[in-house]
């Protein structure tokens, strides 16, 4: 068994894994995802240790990932990014066919988005709170799920009518209104959230996971009111890191699976998910007038290339473009089609 410099046995590789992403900060997804693909890389290999792989190994896995998995390439990405991981940060290797592995390029999509009245529908069609509350909270801030179901109560600030986002994507933080028709549902959803804090503090369980670097500076932070969720879950549960049990944030699933029921019992025949809610925020805030600058900072792009594909959604849904159909009736070259032809259209 290999041992650590300083007498004891090293850790195993993906305890090594493990211990170096919380170093980064990895958020525990990232942390799952890399020990998935670095444990499957090698398996795939036959168990044979990643010192002893290289360029061709590393290549072979990522064609079959490609060729007979078949998977996105966003997934293709990810398997790429825990190997590169894996290698640089993990290993400590530095070897030039590391930089030269390409990444296959992903494909930009218009997002789906849906009308102010297909919204409203599908925002009536949702249960009530906490579900309801969190679904208006997205659309009505461009909030990202993970963002809306890691809020903590201390960040919404009824005073100065602001959310404050921490640690989004980028581990950036943001500020984004709070919308005024939310606020009683909101000041509802803390009320029953400091219930359930109320009955943790009385159970004596161990408030919430709070950042790490601060637990140990204060270690009574997490049992705090301004700490807790404002979306938490109805039951406690066991943290994956630390084996403590404590109240985690309503898990992601239960709103994801909700909006798609909503979005059927509405009659929306788009693809919608939780973050279509985002997509119409921003083409919605666009539509009104909001100045793109704005509305990037709002949705917390860091490049305004990226914010810039809701001014092709707008064009689109404002008809901007003449059709040369149109232009072909109205110079008398086509008779037009007869209103009994029509097909009904939605006015959303």
């Amino acid at each position: 068994m290999a041992t650590h410099p300083s007498g004891n046995p090293a850790p195993r590789l993906l305890d090594q894994v493990r211990e170096r992403a919380r170093y980064l900060h990895f958020s525990l997804r990232t942390e799952h995802a890399y020990v998935y693909w670095i444990r499957f890389f090698i398996r795939w290999h036959g168990l044979r240790h990643p010192r002893e792989l290289g360029a061709p190994e590393v290549q072979a896995f990522l064609g079959m990932l490609a060729s007979q998995r078949h998977v996105s390439a966003s997934t293709h990405n990810q398997a790429l990014s825990a190997l590169l991981f894996l290698y640089r940060e993990v290993l400590g290797t530095r070897l030039e066919w590391l930089d030269q592995l390409q990444r296959p390029s992903t494909r930009k999509r218009i997002p789906t988005v849906l009308t102010p009245g297909e919204v409203a529908r599908l925002l009536a069609a949702l249960p009530g709170p906490p579900l309801s509350t969190a679904a208006r909270l997205m659309y009505g801030t461009g909030m990202r799920l993970m963002e809306a179901m890691r809020l903590r109560v201390k960040d919404v600030e009824f005073a100065r009518q602001v959310i404050v986002v921490r640690e989004a994507k980028g581990s950036k933080d943001r500020v984004v209104m709070l919308p005024r028709a939310l606020v009683p549902a909101l000041r509802e959803q803390l009320a029953l959230a400091r219930l359930l804090w109320q009955q943790d503090r009385q159970s004596g369980h161990g408030g919430v996971d709070v950042p790490h670097a601060l637990e140990a500076k204060y270690p009574q932070v997490g049992s705090s009111w301004g700490w807790f969720w404002v979306f938490p879950a109805p039951k406690h549960s066991t943290d994956p890191r630390t084996g403590v049990i404590r109240r985690h944030h309503l898990h992601e699933e239960r709103l994801q699976r909700a909006v798609k029921v909503a979005a059927v019992q509405a009659g929306i025949d788009k693809p919608v998910s939780s973050h279509t809610l985002r997509h119409s925020f921003a083409t919605h805030l666009l539509q009104s007038g909001t100045d793109i600058r704005t509305v990037q900072e709002l949705l917390g792009h860091s490049d305004v290339s990226t914010t810039m594909i809701y001014t092709h959604v707008l064009k689109i849904a404002a008809g901007g473009t003449a059709s040369p159909l149109d232009a072909l009736v109205r110079t008398g070259g086509l008779p037009a089609t007869s209103a009994a032809d029509t097909p009904d259209i939605d006015p959303d």
